[in-house]
């Protein structure tokens, strides 16, 4: 095996540095947790006779200790359609455990929103933190101590987050995440996008822009551009939490099918009544995290996860930066091309030879730890490989050794980029992040006057009004999670994308999101702090002149030092938010703390 990298192996090194302490006092809980053995011994029989009354044939092994219960906690909803086939995951689960000796019970319930369908909507002030929600209502699910391992049924936005920190509260449990799997390929994503430009400019209208959003999202299963959703897929694999090649397989598919069955296979034997003890709290280590990163940057993944990954850390403490990101973003390749950084899905990237060849390719390259723990047992090694039916089940082999189709993946020899395109801008307006991957050189630099808003509708009305004349910046503050919840402004993306195939230089410069989805307008992101922070980005007027430059790592307001330190930064006061149920998350925003430090609303561990 190739030694890994040394810029991989000095950032792996300072964040075990970092982390030190407070991974120490995570580590020591969980091991006195799993020393405590099945839970169900510490019940009293009142308790446990009510943890399997309605559990029928189940019941004596439940009741024995000597074989492991697993937990079921699933965010399943027929609403949204990457959780729709997951109404069939319980029974299959069930009985695939039940056949490798032990139980199973559907321990709980959380809830799954989409993104998509909320997108410029108040419900997505909800978004961001219905990933803490999830995390918690897993904690509910689990907390009745009457579990030797836990399957975690979820695949969107914030859901797979929101499910990991909430399994890593109770890190001594080894878990799989068991994926639903995206849908087959609809109308191609550039015609998608053509059609998109062209209702934003009014040469179409309703009824044609939803016949051919129809065409795109249009059956069970993840859609299937590269946003948050199939980033998580991503990153679930290559952190060791699926099974191997799970990722990208269609549901209601025999091989979806059967890799459900495996899973439920696999946990007994890794449970610690099991001969291969995996508590998840072991698996998720600062070599795994970097995995996470190095994988999200070689294939041009979503932003959000320079929030999600940093919470997602801390829940098993461990404390990542944004430093982190750039700084491997700095030597990983970008091997992967997949919709809204190319043209092609994940159904394409799965046909080119999918996550066993890009795993292979970062080994190759010593930038993946292959030393790591895995469901799938020890080393990375086995997530090369990729699942196929075979009598009995699943069975295993090398992925291929050769992309299919170069315009979507490739080897580290011959990468779309030599880095992954993924930045921190700094200056007087604080830090964002930038992605890259998409934008043409000749927009990575843009200095032109700011255009300041507090709101997306507000952009939408200027756009429609035409006065988003010339070149501009295009400033939309009091987005941050302690703000409004951290809403994605991708609803912008066709506007500011129309102007820039004018010939107009634009950028976008928030302190809110932009999502897996962001693409060929330079967006800096995530600026922190925040204007509900008295950030900086609550002192830029109209007019002044506003310097994004992706290249050098700039983000500053080109104003006299004097007069910009004259100016209020502090945002004014608002009436709080009603209706759609934001009232009820009003103490989230409160207490969040900012994109850099994961946008947390509970408090991490301290270090003994």
């Amino acid at each position: 095996m190739v030694a890994s990298h040394q810029v991989v192996e000095e950032v792996t090194a300072r964040i075990i540095a970092r982390s030190h302490h407070q991974r120490r006092a995570y580590l020591e809980r969980l091991s006195a947790a799993a020393e405590e053995g099945p839970h169900r011994g510490t019940l009293s029989c009142t308790n446990l006779a009510h943890a399997f009354a309605a559990s029928g044939a189940d019941k004596p092994l439940i009741k024995g200790l000597q074989k492991p219960n697993i937990a079921i906690v699933s965010a399943y909803n027929d609403m949204l359609s990457a959780h729709q086939p997951l109404e069939r995951f319980p029974m299959l689960l069930k009985h695939a455990v039940r056949d490798a000796g032990g139980t199973a019970q559907f321990a709980g319930g959380v809830p799954a929103m989409c993104d998509g369908v909320t997108q410029g909507q108040p419900g997505m002030e909800l978004s961001l933190f219905s990933r803490d929600v999830i995390a918690m209502a897993t904690a509910v699910a689990l907390s009745h101590n009457a579990f030797d391992g836990v399957f975690c049924l979820g695949v969107c936005d914030k859901i797979v987050p929101g499910l990991l920190i909430g399994a890593l509260h109770f890190g001594h449990l080894p878990c799989i995440f068991v994926p639903a799997g995206p849908m087959t390929s609809g109308m191609p994503n550039p015609e998608k996008a053509r059609i998109r430009g062209l209702f934003a400019e009014g040469k179409i209208d309703r009824a044609a822009l939803l016949e051919a959003e129809s065409q795109s999202y249009h059956g069970p299963g993840t859609c299937t551009f590269y946003g948050t959703a199939n980033s998580n897929q991503m990153l679930m694999e290559v952190m060791g939490l699926h099974l191997p090649g799970a990722a990208f397989i269609n549901p209601n598919t025999p091989l979806r099918d059967a890799m459900t069955i495996a899973a439920g296979q696999r946990i007994v034997n890794i449970s610690a009544q099991g001969e291969h003890f995996t508590p998840v709290g072991r698996v998720i280590d600062e070599r795994a995290l970097v995995n996470g990163i190095v994988g999200l940057l070689a294939t041009g993944g979503s932003t959000n996860h320079t929030i999600h990954l940093i919470a997602i850390a801390q829940a098993a403490g461990i404390t990542l930066n944004w430093q982190d990101f750039s700084d491997l973003s700095a030597v990983v390749p970008l091997l992967a091309r997949i919709y809204p950084n190319g043209e092609a899905d994940v159904n394409h990237f799965h046909a080119a030879g999918g996550m066993g060849l890009l795993v292979r390719e970062l080994l190759s390259a010593g930038l993946l730890h292959e030393d790591v723990l895995t469901v799938a047992g020890h080393g990375l090694a086995a997530y090369a490989q990729e699942p196929i039916l075979a009598e009995g089940g699943v069975a295993w082999r090398e992925a291929p050794l050769a992309s299919g189709d170069q315009a979507v993946l490739r080897s580290v020899k011959e990468p779309f980029s030599e880095d992954g395109g993924l930045r921190i801008l700094e200056g007087n307006l604080g830090r964002a992040v930038i992605k890259v991957s998409a934008v043409d050189p000749v927009h990575r630099v843009v200095e032109a006057p700011a255009r300041v808003f507090t709101d997306q509708q507000s952009v939408l009305a200027a756009f429609r009004a035409n006065e988003l004349t010339g070149d501009f910046v295009c400033v939309v503050r009091g987005q941050g999670p302690r703000a409004n919840g951290m809403p994605e402004l991708h609803k912008l993306s066709p506007e500011l994308g129309v102007l820039q195939a004018r010939g107009q230089k634009v950028a976008l410069v928030t302190d809110g999101r932009m999502s897996g989805a962001s693409g060929k307008v330079p967006a800096a992101i995530h600026v922190s702090p925040e204007w509900a922070s008295d950030g900086a980005i609550g002192r830029i007027r109209d007019g002044d002149l506003i310097r994004l430059d992706a290249e050098q790592g700039v983000l500053s307001a080109l104003v006299a030092e004097e007069e910009w330190n004259s100016r209020d930064a502090s945002m004014p006061e608002s009436e709080p938010q009603h209706g759609m149920g934001r009232e009820l998350f009003q103490q989230f925003r409160a207490v969040t703390t900012s994109a850099e430090a994961g946008a947390l609303s509970w408090t991490p561990s301290k270090s003994s």
